[in-house]
């Protein structure tokens, strides 16, 4: 049995929820780490991943620019910087999603003007399963990485899944 920490009611251990004040109880269980590949993603930090050191971009510079860095580079995205400030980020998602078919008539737009702002970040130092968690949610491929409120690098799902190829064959 667990207690509810708001009134006291005994409810059955894993309830979601408080029989008698309805309050949340999910706090109160954590699921059983069974395999390594689990209890990595809750041990190991995203800094394990090695994130790539991220190409950055004024945000004036033009659309035709960026897509053009990201096809020279064979690269996912781009943050937008001003000075030490992450403004934004643009990934080949933003391009198709925003940019499209109208990339002759915007190429000279900046890129300020079809970046994700205030993208979402995480610390090195986080846990790779709440990256995996912000990706799911967000939908998002990449995020940006910072070290002490600074900008230091980049992941992506790739990274996560080579992440986890390496863990399950290390089980198999």
């Amino acid at each position: 049995m667990t207690a509810c920490p708001f009134c006291g009611s005994e409810n059955t251990e894993g309830a979601d929820i408080c029989n008698d004040c309805q309050h949340s109880l999910t706090h109160l269980t954590h699921p059983a780490l069974e395999t390594p590949v689990e209890r990595g993603l809750m041990k190991d930090r995203i800094e394990v991943l090695s994130p790539k050191s991220p190409l950055t971009v004024s945000p004036q510079t033009s659309i035709s620019e960026v897509l053009s860095q990201l096809v020279t580079k064979s690269i996912g995205c781009v943050m937008i910087v001003e000075g030490d400030e992450l403004q934004g980020i643009f990934s080949e998602y933003d391009a198709v999603r925003k940019i499209n078919v109208d990339a002759a008539q915007l190429a000279e737009r900046p890129i300020s003007s079809v970046m994700t702002s205030a993208p979402i970040t995480l610390e090195a130092k986080d846990k790779i399963a709440f990256a995996l968690h912000k990706m799911h949610v967000g939908g998002y491929r990449h995020l940006p990485i910072m070290t002490k409120g600074k900008l230091t690098g980049v992941i992506s799902i790739r990274d996560i899944l080579s992440y986890l190829s390496e863990r399950i064959g290390m089980s198999a």
